[in-house]
């Protein structure tokens, strides 16, 4: 009879989490017929799923899975800071200055992991913009973010004028951020397949723009490529690259900017600097990374790297500080970035969450103040 009854108890929580997964909108749309016909038109496409330009394994032998469990389960007190991160705050009015300023230098502001502010040509871009709590389609059970405020908060943000996203994972790709963005932004540009979760979650088809690899549009000005990345994308327990990944050019009046995405290191990033290059900025994924995962996660000293090989002129390291995706360190992508980057007279940037960088300037941030932290 007990045996029963755990049986029982197993069946309803298989159902209930299936449910979940059915109905929940976290995880977003399917792609419609549309979509799914220039999917299979691209020839980063096999038997339903997109793949990369080079052999990219993720899958682990079960030894070193449950090796990566166990660690998990021990921990690691350097994982993430002390305590929490101070920001440097961020005001609405001086927002609404800089887009009056459309003739001015561009600015880049680091919301920590790979969110960014970019002020360009009078615009404000929105890079990957999880604001959220947690990488987590469940954010309280997630690890919590390392600061405990946003530099300023969505509902303070003033109108912006298009986001862009490198693909669809919870860390880039933030439910309740886009509930939040949504109605006070004016363009989306998206790797292919990943309109289908906007949709679903109230934006527009007419406000989105899908891309496949090397394609390019001129918004504003401002010309945009969606160039390729090593990694992979998903939501949810199945539709593993379902949709496309990338990396973004941006080439402006005021400065020329490379954001990186998520990325293990490759010949894409040479290639990207031979056809765009170069840049007055990059902004490089250098954190959550693992000699396990290397072919879609940079080592630091790889970031470095694929910052010189686009061509970049200054980098700052992104993809760390605000959640715990790793076994590394809290600090240890950015310390390596650093290191790497002395040893290779490149140039790079390590602004505090909230702190403005002007780009083309010979000033920027080059203070160690997470050693504070």
């Amino acid at each position: 009879m007990t045996i029963l009854i755990w049986i029982a108890v197993l069946a309803v929580i298989v159902l209930l989490v299936a449910l979940f997964l059915k109905i929940s909108p976290v995880f977003g749309g399917k792609p419609g017929e549309q979509t799914l016909a220039r999917m299979k038109k691209s020839p980063h496409y096999e038997k339903g799923k997109f793949v990369n330009t080079l052999p990219s394994s993720m899958s682990m032998s079960l030894r070193e899975n449950l090796e990566l469990l166990m660690e998990f389960a021990r921990g690691n007190k350097g994982a993430k800071p002390a305590k929490a991160l101070a920001v440097e705050p961020i005001s609405p009015q001086s927002l609404r200055e800089n887009a009056r300023q459309a003739g001015g230098k561009a600015k880049i502001t680091w919301f920590g992991h790979s969110a960014l502010l970019l002020e360009l040509d009078g615009k404000k871009l929105l890079l990957d913009p999880m604001l959220g709590r947690a990488p987590s389609p469940v954010p309280w059970i997630g690890g919590k973010r390392f600061s405990s405020a946003l530099p300023i908060e969505i509902e303070e943000l003033p109108a912006i004028d298009a986001v862009l996203l490198s693909h669809d994972h919870y860390d880039h790709l933030d439910y309740g951020s886009i509930k939040r963005l949504k109605d006070k932004v004016g363009r989306f540009f998206v790797p292919l397949g990943v309109a289908a979760h906007l949709e679903r979650w109230g934006v527009a088809p007419d406000r989105i723009e899908e891309f496949n690899w090397w394609e390019e549009v001129v918004w504003e000005g401002i010309r945009m490529a969606c160039t390729p990345a090593r990694h992979f994308s998903g939501r949810g327990m199945t539709g593993r690259n379902g949709t496309l990944w990338c990396s973004w050019v941006l080439h402006g009046k005021a400065a020329r900017i490379f954001f990186s995405g998520d990325s293990g290191y490759g010949p894409h990033f040479r290639q990207i600097g031979e056809q765009y290059g170069p840049f007055d900025l990059t902004l490089m994924e250098c954190g959550q990374y693992d000699p396990r995962w290397a072919a879609i996660h940079m080592m630091p000293e790889e970031s470095v790297q694929a910052h010189l090989d686009v061509k970049g002129e200054l980098m700052i390291p992104i993809h760390w500080g605000a959640f715990r995706l790793a076994m590394h360190d809290w600090s240890d992508p950015v310390e390596r970035a650093v290191k790497k980057a002395r040893e290779l007279r490149a140039k790079i940037a390590t602004p505090r969450i909230g702190e403005p960088v002007r780009i083309g300037t010979e000033t920027y941030p080059t203070a160690e103040w997470w050693r504070l932290s």
